[in-house]
């Protein structure tokens, strides 16, 4: 396929999960294809192999860490249903749990190496940079080389920041590019930012048993349903995690003993407050990895924030070079979301569809230990677009079913007194409902156990352009929290309660 005055019919610059699918689809679709890879190594000098962040430092290490901090709520529910838990003799290792993800990483790097090979994608382990609009120059065993295609996709994702400004910040923080590599136990952990990588990451760390404080210059989860976001904060604060609020890290030491003595002053005051930590990790924000491209050669210019501007059929002011995933701008960074959108447009450049991407009503889960799934407008983006008048918001707070039967506690240092002692209710669904448009569910949010399954479902039927009536009319499977969604009548409209009085979890009884 490939023109003869082209070395080969498409480039793709980064192997993450955007820029593998699309190699792939279009070799698939009879293109020449060459994959450029290549880690550069975190601050703290941490790398890893083919697949982008969510394999290696993301989301597939993010969800095992996540799930191993569930363990430890699962075994104080267990002494509560009968099994026999000492719990003086629980204890966790942290070197075990990073072995087996590092084991898990480590197989599916292989695995992504296999599957270029097997579609006959050219994977050149180096750093590509252009040199004109349709060649890149690279380096491979000291030797340097150039490669010319018809088309080219940058698909290089984008890194944590770390502020410059902050003394001791670049030379002792960690980022979520360490973590899950992090041989050492992270002992007394600062999580400076709120956003959902700071709270996740918080989140399993407390619930391993690490004390965890967050430093959080304004709101938790930017970004969210701010209803939900809170409720987030809210839970996790009564697990102990400690949040600062309006307090950000000015100056990081490391002590005579090994320990990093943080000053963090108050955004509105600025009272200081110095605390001591085994660890500093940083999630206050990424940056797209474009700054070593030399996108002028191509005709490219990066907006501020490295990213590159597309349209809708994720063309950049290049006519043939494109740009999907998290170094596009606006467009949502998730994983699921830069795959899809790479096969589509292999498949439009070389397997001859029409079919573009769809960026709206894309599904996405926070997994902190109360996790929080949303679809659509969060309630503040619906009022805004909308108006007031316009939705209507349904809403319903309860204690899920488990977590009720076996009286889960507040952490001792949350609680009170001894009527204080008990944790409240763990989950939230929410609907945010046009009323003009016979009530089309625009927004779905649910916080409580497994969001993310539970999201993945009801994505389809907003998709496809449910109703609350539909809602109501779907008989709901008992006892579950997703049946809630299927009982909702309050409004907040109506200034009545939306919090359950006794119950059976999501559910109706009788």
């Amino acid at each position: 396929m490939a023109p003869s005055q082209y070395d080969v019919d498409f480039i793709v610059i980064g192997g993450g999960s955007g820029g593998m699918a699309a190699a792939k689809e279009a070799a698939k679709n009879g293109a020449k294809v060459a994959l450029f890879d290549y880690v550069k190594p975190s601050t703290q000098g941490t790398q890893w192999g083919l697949g982008g962040t969510c394999v290696n430092v993301g989301c597939v290490p993010k969800k095992i860490m996540h799930y191993a901090g569930l363990q430890a709520i699962n075994m104080h529910d267990a002494q509560a249903l009968g099994w026999q838990v000492e719990a003086d003799s629980i204890k966790h290792d942290w070197t075990t749990l990073v072995e087996t993800v590092q084991n898990h990483v480590g197989s599916l790097n292989w695995g992504y190496k296999l599957g270029l090979r097997s579609n006959k994608v050219n994977y050149i382990n180096a750093t590509a940079a252009f040199i004109d609009a349709h060649t890149v120059t690279y380096t491979l065993k000291g030797v340097e080389k150039t490669l010319s295609a018809a088309n080219l996709l940058i698909a290089v994702g984008g890194r944590p920041v770390i502020p410059e400004s902050i003394p001791g910040a670049l030379e002792h923080a960690i980022t979520s590019d360490d973590i899950f590599s992090l041989y050492t136990s992270p002992g007394r952990t600062l999580c400076v930012g709120a956003s959902y990588i700071s709270l996740e990451c918080g989140g399993f760390l407390k619930e391993l048993g690490y004390e965890v404080d967050v430093a959080m210059r304004s709101i938790p989860l930017r970004g969210f349903d701010r209803q939900c976001s809170e409720k987030v904060a809210d839970l996790m604060d009564k697990l102990g995690v400690t949040f600062h609020k309006q307090y950000v890290p000015s100056l990081i030491k490391k002590t005579s003993s090994g320990d990093l003595e943080v000053t963090m002053t108050h955004t509105v005051t600025n009272e200081e407050i110095v605390k001591s930590y085994n660890t500093v990790m940083f999630a206050t924000g990424r940056r797209a990895d474009t700054d070593g491209l030399n996108l002028a050669a191509a005709g490219l210019s990066a907006l501020p924030n490295g990213k590159l501007a597309t349209d809708y059929a994720d063309v950049t002011s290049v006519s043939h070079i494109y740009a999907i995933g998290d170094c596009a701008q606006e467009r949502p960074e998730l994983t699921p979301v830069a795959v899809q959108a790479g096969q589509y447009l292999a498949r439009r450049v070389f397997g001859g569809s029409s079919k573009n991407m769809d960026y709206k009503m894309v599904a996405t889960a926070v997994f902190t230990p109360f996790e929080y799934g949303a679809v659509g407008y969060s309630e503040e983006d619906a009022l805004t677009t909308f108006g007031e008048d316009a939705i209507e918001v349904y809403l319903f707070e309860f204690t899920t079913l488990e977590a009720g039967a076996v009286h889960r506690k507040k952490h001792p240092s949350r609680i009170a007194d001894e009527y204080d002692a008990d944790f409240g209710d763990t989950c939230l669904a929410k609907l945010v409902c046009l009323k003009n448009e016979n009530e089309r569910v625009v927004g779905f949010h649910f916080i409580g156990p497994n969001a993310g399954e539970i999201t993945q479902g009801y994505a389809l039927a907003l998709k496809a352009g449910v109703t609350k009536a539909m809602f109501d009319d779907t008989v709901g499977i008992h006892p579950t929290d997703a049946e809630s969604f299927h009982a909702l009548e309050i409004t907040r409209r109506s200034g009545k309660s939306w919090v359950a009085e006794g119950g059976c979890g999501g559910g109706v009884c009788g």
